[in-house]
């Protein structure tokens, strides 16, 4: 397929993980794809995957895949990635926020205050990092008056999972996609936030195997779990869908959105919504909202 033939996107913490499932299904359908992260070398984490080896694979799925070393903490490294995209490619359809700092302890359960302060940087790579990135992106999209930004995110948005910290990221990263929305509604680029379920990760597969308990859990029960991919045909249909400005603002269950455009997840499956049992986004697509916006 090749729907997404001269598109260009970026996708932030890609190396492995739901950056790297999404990757490679805008690759599969011809994007160039901009793979950022920190492992440039086999070895540098203790999960497998390099941006490298995320780019390769999305040659090899028919798109062209290119891989940039960013710590996006660094505001600099940001910059020269952006940088980079514009003076390569000469446009950006899409950007993923996935980028994420995920502490090691994160589904220990201990509460809070028996935590490191050092989780908090699930905000500063998770969240400012977010918007160091869709500031840049958007530098290019609004003079092209087209594009899409994506915030990953998750039920965790409304309903407590894990901890105090993750919660806090998640929601504000719905928020910042929403209030960035109203800003680029006039440019005709869209920015939306996706709620993930349980995502079958490298991590994730990591520690159920390793706490078989949490298997019971509706939050982490395998059989409600999508791949690494899913979200990213999801993505794939957001940006090729003539009636995506009427979406842009919104938060929307990632499954519903692809019962909405007729996609399964990679072994035809289709992904259940898990509102009834986690909770409803709280933001609505600006179109559709009342008030104040």
């Amino acid at each position: 397929m090749s729907a997404l033939i001269g598109r260009v996107a970026v996708v932030t913490g890609a190396s492995r993980g739901v950056g790297k499932g999404i990757a490679l299904a805008l690759g599969e359908l011809g994007a160039t794809v901009y793979v950022t992260g920190r492992t440039a070398a086999a070895g540098d984490h203790e999960l497998p995957g390099t941006v490298g080896q995320t780019a390769s694979e999305v040659s090899d799925r028919g798109g062209t895949g290119i891989a940039v070393r960013v710590d996006h903490a660094d505001d600099e490294q940001v910059d020269a990635l952006f940088d980079r995209v514009g003076t390569e490619a000469g446009r950006l359809d899409i950007l993923v926020n996935n980028a994420f700092s995920l502490p090691d302890d994160l589904t220990d359960p201990e509460p809070f205050w028996e935590k490191p302060i050092s989780n908090w940087q699930m905000v500063d790579v998770g969240v400012r990092s977010n918007f160091a990135a869709a500031r840049r992106a958007a530098q290019i999209m609004v003079p092209q008056r087209s594009g899409l930004i994506v915030a990953t995110s998750g039920y965790v948005g409304a309903t407590y999972t894990y901890g105090v910290v993750f919660g806090l990221a998640k929601a504000a990263a719905d928020r910042m996609a929403r209030d960035m929305a109203i800003e680029l509604q006039p440019h005709n680029v869209a920015s939306v936030s996706l709620w993930q379920g349980l995502t079958m990760t490298e991590r994730a597969q990591r520690n159920l195997a390793a706490r078989p308990e949490m298997t019971e859990s509706i939050v982490t029960k395998p059989a409600v779990g999508s791949s690494p991919e899913f979200p990213g045909r999801v993505i794939a249909a957001l940006v090729t869908d003539p009636d995506l400005m009427n979406l842009s603002g919104g938060t929307f269950i990632t499954a519903e959105l692809a019962q909405r455009y007729g996609i399964t997840d990679i072994d035809g499956r289709s992904i259940p919504s898990l509102r009834a049992e986690r909770g409803s986004p709280i933001w609505r697509p600006i179109s559709k909202a009342g008030h104040g916006r």
